[in-house]
Parts: C-alpha cells; structure tokens; sequence
C-alpha cells in the first residue's frame, strides 16, 4: 500500500479490513470510509470489531456523528456506538410488563409507566427506550410546565443592542429532531408527568398523535417538525400523585396505560437478596438479619400488621432498598465513615433514603402510622438502631400538625 490516503474503491468489509489500520488511527480516513461506504457489514465491522469510536474524545465525536447520520448504518450499530457507555443492568419488571411495553412501542403508541414509587419506573423507561431506540433523552416535568416545553417556544436574545428571535424546541420537538437526523428511532422520556397540569401541557401532543401531518413546531429555518412513528414517548407517573381513573381521559385514549406493582414475594426477595450480597465480607453487618429487616419492613408498610389490625400504609416498591445497600457499602467498607459503627449506618441509611420518600406523599394520618411503624421496627431489630427514622416521622407528624392548627397534645 502507497504511502499518504489510502484509495477507498469498493466501500466494503473487504476494503475496510484490508484498511482497518489506518482507518482505525486516522479519525478522517474513518469518517471518510463511513460516508462514502454503501455496505452495511462494512460498518458493522469497524464498530463491532475495530471499535473506531471509541478513540480520544474529540475524535470519537466526529466518528460516532458519522455512524449514527450514515444511512447505511444497521440500526444495531447506531445502539452500540450510542450506548457505549450506558451501564444500565438486566430488567427486573416482570416480563409481561416488558412485553405490553415493547409491543405498544412497536405499534407507535406513546406509553406511560405507572406504579407507587419504588416500582423501578424511570428506570425500566430507560432500559425500554435503549432496547428499541438508538438512543433517549430525559425530562422532568414540573407544575411550572406549559405547551411550550412540549413543543417549543419563541425567545428573545439581545445581540450588538438588539434584539433578535430564536426558535427553541421543547422536548418531543428535540426528539423529532434526533430521529430526524439519525433516521432511526429516538425515545422522548417524560418523567412524573402528573407534576405538571397534564391537560394544558399535553393539549398540543394529543393533536399530533392522532394527525401525524400536524406541525407541531418550526426550527430556525422555518422546518416544519412532525411527530412520526421513529419518535417513542415514554411517561412516567406515580400513583402517590394521581389514580388512573382520575386522570384525564384524553392521555388514557391516547396511551398505553402500563402498571407497574409492587413485586410478588419471591421476586421481591431474590432482588434484596441480590442486593444484600454486594455487601460482601468488607462489612460487618448481619445479612440474613439486614434482609428480614427490610422484608418487615416492606410488609409493614404495604400490607399492615396483624398484631395492629390494621391494613398497610401505603404502596411501596422495593427498589428504594437498593439505595440502601449502597450506603451501606460504601459506609461500612474498610476505611469507611461508619465502619465499627454498622448498627448506626443502617440507621442512618433509612433516614436518608427510606423514611423521607414515605414521608414527602403521606397525610398526617399517614405519618404517625410510620413513625410508630418505625418504633416498632427499632424495638423488634435491636442490632439496629432506627431512632433516626423514627424522629424524622415525629418531627414530620409535628409540623404537619402545627400547619393544621392541631395540638399534639389534644
């Protein structure tokens, strides 16, 4: 082979192997093979066996722009080069859930993941939006929302004195725009949608989903941006906020409404027992009690107490514990802040990521049945001290009762 640029003829996985050594160093020869090649195996072979985008930053940059825009590319191999570094591991939903998911994604319906908290919703959005999509972008819906944050806006920008306008996409007309430029499917994550006034927000949204010609937004040059089967709508809604009967009928109608529950007791347990087991020996900590306290205390809140006669709390999923086993991983490990102090951490763990996500939904009667679920807790586990759960629920109990005016003396 002559010296200088090499003379790309064919574009095939026989020229691109007979290549690969300076099209795997030079960024440029790359992006030049990629945008003139016409066979899909060729690319297939620089990304799965050469791995040409994952050089320095820069340079992966215009490498994986090219994969991702070649029309050529398969669209596994735009998922691989756009979820590289993605870490997200293996789908704890039960499989019918998975399956009603992928099936109204592959028939165009815009889904919404609904559940109590701790159910894994956002997570399972993203795990479902890599598995059909090249790649997703998130949002956050707020009360402050409006249409505009859907579909776009119009804002002024002061520039040399004057004042000029802009166009700025919301978030479906974003992903509009990232399917539109890789020609393949780009999920659009809405999470807790019930944050935001669902009706005003999403009046825009409804009328592109049953007329796909509808404009939905213009970009700067004046580019009409419609929604199309390539833009996947993903939602997320906790049911602490809002029950499907009282949702308006209009997002009913027009998405597949998908539940997420609380799990049964063996998948339940098997997730806790998977948890716990990253603990590892580093932590002095005993797992099988540490597992009965979180299965207790899932029931409890859940289900109730037989000894109380009382019914459960509220809902709960298990994937909150996770955070927990987290902390005390990172605690009670060798050198670490809470290390010789375990009973404390566990304590402290469940006040810091538990106790405050029951707390921020519950009513006042709500609270004081959890805080006395915590008093009974810290009583019946006594290798582990919980007060610091239980003052958090009294303290909560406390300044609900002073904004309702009630004494919590009378």
């Amino acid at each position: 082979m002559s010296s200088g640029k090499p003379s790309f003829e064919n574009y095939d996985r026989e020229e691109a192997e007979e290549f690969s050594g300076i099209i795997r160093n030079n960024a440029t020869y790359a992006t030049d093979f990629i945008n003139r090649t016409s066979d899909p195996d060729a690319v297939r072979y620089l990304v799965n066996e050469l791995e040409i985008d994952g050089r320095r930053s820069g340079d992966r940059e215009q490498v994986k722009q090219a994969v991702l825009t070649s029309s050529v590319t398969p669209f596994e191999v735009k998922q691989t080069v756009a979820q590289r570094n993605y870490s997200l591991g293996e789908t704890l939903v039960p499989d019918t859930v998975k399956k009603n998911a992928l099936t109204a994604i592959e028939v165009g319906k815009p889904i919404v993941l609904y559940g109590p908290t701790g159910t894994g919703k956002t997570y399972f959005a993203k795990q479902l939006a890599l598995e059909a999509c090249i790649d997703y972008s998130i949002h956050t819906a707020t009360p402050t929302w409006t249409p505009a944050d859907i579909t776009g806006s119009i804002q002024p920008e002061t520039k040399d004195g004057e004042i000029e306008y802009h166009r700025q996409a919301g978030c479906v007309s974003k992903g509009i725009q990232k399917a539109k430029e890789y020609d393949d499917n780009w999920a659009v994550i809405i999470d807790e949608i019930t944050r935001a006034d669902i009706s005003q927000v999403f009046g825009p949204l409804y009328t592109a989903i049953e007329d796909e010609e509808q404009v939905i937004f213009r970009d700067d040059d004046g580019e009409p941006l419609t929604l199309n089967e390539n833009v996947k709508i993903i939602c997320t809604m906790n049911m602490s906020d809002r029950t499907v009967n009282e949702l308006d009928n209009a997002i009913t109608r027009r998405f597949a409404m998908i539940e997420l529950s609380t799990y049964g007791d063996e998948e339940r347990a098997a997730l806790f027992d998977r948890w716990i087991g990253e603990l590892g020996s580093d932590v002095d900590i005993d797992l099988d009690k540490l597992q009965e306290l979180f299965e207790t205390h899932h029931q409890g809140i859940n289900a109730g107490t037989t000894t109380s006669g009382e019914g459960g709390i509220m809902e709960f999923g298990p994937m909150h514990y996770e955070d927990v086993t987290q902390f005390l991983k990172h605690a009670c490990g060798s050198g670490g802040p809470y290390a010789g102090e375990e009973n404390i951490a566990v304590g402290q763990a469940f006040a810091t990521y538990i106790a405050p996500r029951l707390l921020n939904t519950a009513a006042l009667p709500q609270i004081n049945r959890l805080a006395s679920h915590y008093e009974t807790l810290d009583n019946q586990f006594e290798a582990f001290d919980l007060t610091p759960a239980v003052d958090l629920a009294n303290r909560q109990a406390e300044a609900e009762e002073r904004e309702m005016g009630v004494s919590a003396y009378e």
